[in-house]
């Protein structure tokens, strides 16, 4: 069932950060946020019935409002987000309608992905796999955030992000292309042919540029 794995999925991604099994499971706010999320989604997004739906809709908001309440956590069950999910810390958290976050990405306390522009602009992040995303970081606006990119600590993110670029800073800049592959743990990875060759590629665009400098 697609539902029960992309939860396990999530679970394993505590575990896999030396999380103990009964402090995710009792003590993490993350994952419960996430576990909602998962069954909101799965429960309302196929349901074409109106009079079914709305109330359906209407007690997962009551419980979306409890679970900001208890953890400060806000996931739209309308915002796409893959499997292996991990928020580290709870507080502050917002996933909007429309969003997108791929499959095993980090998300740290005070994170914010939100709504911006106009018109055709209008729109919500699309955020790659593997991307570690750091404390009280903002990400607005109708903008692609590439695979294995790494958004540190306070960056204010509104361009679009390329693939592994690392960036900081109010307006957010590159200022290397290391990727979050120290950030990201998760079963598997080492023999993920997506992560793999994401590496390959930092190793060998580093390579080219210690040449240049050494034929300069």
């Amino acid at each position: 069932m697609a539902l029960c794995r992309s939860i396990y999925r999530d679970y394993r991604r505590y575990i896999a950060t030396d999380e103990r099994w009964y402090e995710t499971l009792f003590l993490c706010q993350g994952f419960w946020a996430g576990c909602l999320y998962r069954v909101a989604r799965a429960v309302c997004q196929p349901l074409r019935t109106r009079w079914l739906r709305r109330p359906l809709g209407l007690f997962f908001a009551v419980l979306q409002l409890i679970m900001e309440i208890v953890a400060g956590i806000s996931i739209s069950p309308q915002c796409e987000i893959g499997d292996g999910l991990y928020i580290g810390h709870f507080g502050n958290i917002i996933f909007p309608a429309h969003g997108r976050l791929g499959r095993n990405c980090n998300v740290s306390q005070g994170v914010t992905l939100g709504l911006a522009g106009r018109g055709a602009n209008r729109g919500a992040p699309a955020i790659g796999d593997r991307v570690y995303i750091g404390p009280n970081a903002i990400v607005v606006g109708k903008i692609t955030v590439g695979h294995d990119a790494k958004i540190c600590a306070g960056a204010v993110v509104t361009p679009p992000i390329p693939p592994c670029a690392v960036v900081m800073g109010n307006p957010a800049r590159v200022i290397s292309y290391q990727g979050s592959f120290d950030d990201i743990t998760y079963d598997g990875m080492e023999s993920d042919p997506d992560r793999m060759a994401a590496i390959m590629s930092d190793v060998q665009s580093r390579a080219g540029a210690a040449a240049e400098v050494l034929a300069s």
